[in-house]
């Protein structure tokens, strides 16, 4: 089924996962890939990732389930009402500013996940001194991975 608001990520990242909607840090990035898998044009990009995991948790939301409100055309602000709704977890304002502000300042946290952020880090971006989140690592391979320069 092609969806007539899917972004093309074979062309273009998803949104940063700094970009927020209803306070969430991720949430903008997944709706893309999302939408971008039901239409096709995914790329490398996988819906329901590790990263797009911390949210569904967070939030209490199945990732099919999610899903279908996509594939029905819906979009950022009818999500979200759907998400208020339909979430197991019920945030508050504050929960869900404190989780997005961890979550954006999330690092490696024990040796594998270093080794693996350093040899992500190495393949985007050798020379920069400033990466150091998970963030900061998505938005440099983003970045690269469409011909920007390190």
């Amino acid at each position: 089924m092609a969806v007539n608001n899917a972004p093309d990520l074979t062309k273009r990242p998803p949104r940063s996962p700094r970009v927020r909607l209803g306070g969430y840090a991720i949430l903008p990035r997944m709706l893309d890939k999302g939408r971008a898998t039901i239409g096709g044009k995914n790329g490398e990009y996988n819906y329901a990732c590790p990263l797009d995991q911390r949210f569904l948790e967070f939030a209490g939301i199945d990732p099919e389930a999610l899903k279908k409100q996509l594939a029905a055309g819906k979009g950022d602000g009818e999500i979200l009402q759907w998400i208020d709704k339909n979430a197991k977890h019920k945030r508050t304002e504050p929960e869900i500013a404190l989780w997005s502000d961890f979550a954006q300042r999330r690092v490696p946290e024990d040796l594998d996940s270093r080794k693996f952020f350093n040899e992500l880090q190495e393949k985007a971006g050798p020379e920069r001194e400033d990466v150091s989140t998970w963030f900061d690592l998505l938005d440099l391979d983003d970045y690269v991975s469409f011909g920007g320069k390190a």
